[in-house]
């Protein structure tokens, strides 16, 4: 690996540990892909031989099987980054007949998985959105996984008497149901130690301490190969909701923010919304769930959560040199901006990150996120 960069790739059923030399020797890239509010996926690829322990030995013991445990873990500058907890998902051989040239890649996708392989359809939940998340991760505390639940600001708990949730599809599945019904995002994090998963379900989060700065256009201190900016001012919507008074049937129009205390705006001059929708809107109107036939409490939830995903406008996407950043970058909170103007620079959000890891190299790619141009700060960390 490059000067002050070591890769650790673990392995095994459950519990991982790390991989046998000739395994570590025939590693040739490694691929992990990090995105708010989705899961996250990884690629290993490995070079064949005839006569290596991965042909002969390893492959038909089943050591790259399906739901096989991996764990990535990146030490830069002495500090180790968990960046992969998951299990693999398929495994794909292909064969040359130029020496060297035969390779196995393994895909695989992070633990969360691993709640996507039973249907609990119809089991009862008598209880809040919040409590239903907790007790469905605390099913896979094999895998490390620690829920982090942030209870919604808008709290609608079902009365028993009059209704009782049931669970429906598999866990997975269910959580992100529950995460959409409420504006918020269910992702799993790897870390901080290995083994160790931070299942998380609550707003997306877009405060708190931000990354060092990627300087662009900045001579000597430039630490980024590409950075380039657009500004979708069609894409900003305003949502109008309708919510019915239950004594004169007439539907109230309330216009819903998507400026919240966790999504504050990150530039100054928002763009103007150049449409309007309205909730609900003609599918919705055909379901027996319409916005205008629930409760205030939940018409608002479905409403925060159509906002909250239309609020960022101005989306900017580059690459970098692990080695001249000085460290890894991660997605899922924020990162500063430098030298690419007035309207650009300030703080973003890191919507998503991929790592790109091969002998003597080590890029990552990102997409960064804001509702807003102009900085709203002076300074940025460095």
């Amino acid at each position: 690996m490059l000067k002050g960069i070591y890769l650790t790739v673990m392995m095994g059923p459950v519990v991982a540990v790390p991989v046998p030399k000739s395994v570590a020797d025939s590693l040739t890239a490694v691929q992990v892909t990090t995105a708010s509010g989705a899961r996250s996926g990884f690629q290993l690829t490995f070079t064949l031989a005839k006569n290596s322990p991965l042909t002969t030995t390893l492959i038909p013991a089943g050591f790259f099987d399906p739901l096989i445990r991996v764990i990535i873990i990146v030490t830069v500058g002495g500090l180790p980054n968990v960046i992969m907890d998951g299990v693999i998902t398929q495994q794909q051989v292909t064969t040359s007949n130029e020496a060297g040239q035969s390779t196995l890649t393994v895909t695989g996708e992070d633990v969360s998985r691993m709640m996507d392989l039973i249907d609990f359809t119809g089991i009862p939940y008598p209880m809040p959105p919040e409590a239903r998340v907790a007790l469905m991760v605390a099913k896979y505390a094999v895998f490390g996984i620690i829920p982090a639940v942030i209870p919604s600001v808008l709290l609608d708990v079902p009365i028993p008497v009059q209704e009782i949730p049931h669970h429906q599809g598999t866990d997975f599945a269910y959580i992100n149901q529950l995460a959409d019904d409420v504006g918020y995002v269910f992702y799993v994090e790897p870390g901080p130690a290995p083994g160790v998963n931070v299942a998380y379900w609550g707003p997306e989060v877009k405060v708190g301490v931000p990354q060092p700065a990627l300087n662009v256009n900045m001579d000597a201190e430039t630490n980024v190969e590409s950075l380039n900016f657009t500004f979708d001012g069609m894409s900003k919507t305003l949502y109008i909701l309708y919510i019915q008074n239950l004594l004169t049937k007439v539907p109230i129009p309330i216009p819903i923010p998507d400026i919240t205390p966790l999504n504050p705006p990150l530039g100054a001059r928002p763009p103007i919304p150049h449409h309007v929708k309205f909730i609900p809107d003609k599918e919705s109107e055909k379901d027996n769930d319409a916005p205008a036939k629930l409760s205030p409490i939940q018409a608002a939830l479905i409403g925060l959560a159509k906002a909250a995903k239309a609020a960022d406008a101005v989306t900017a996407s580059g690459s970098l040199n692990v080695l001249r950043y000085g460290r890894v970058l991660k997605a899922r909170s924020l990162v500063g901006v430098r030298g690419a103007g007035v309207a650009y620079d300030g703080l973003y959000y890191v919507k998503s990150v991929t790592h790109d890891i091969k002998h003597g190299e080590y890029k990552q790619s990102f997409t960064l996120t804001r509702n807003a141009l102009i900085s709203t700060t002076q300074t940025v960390p460095v």
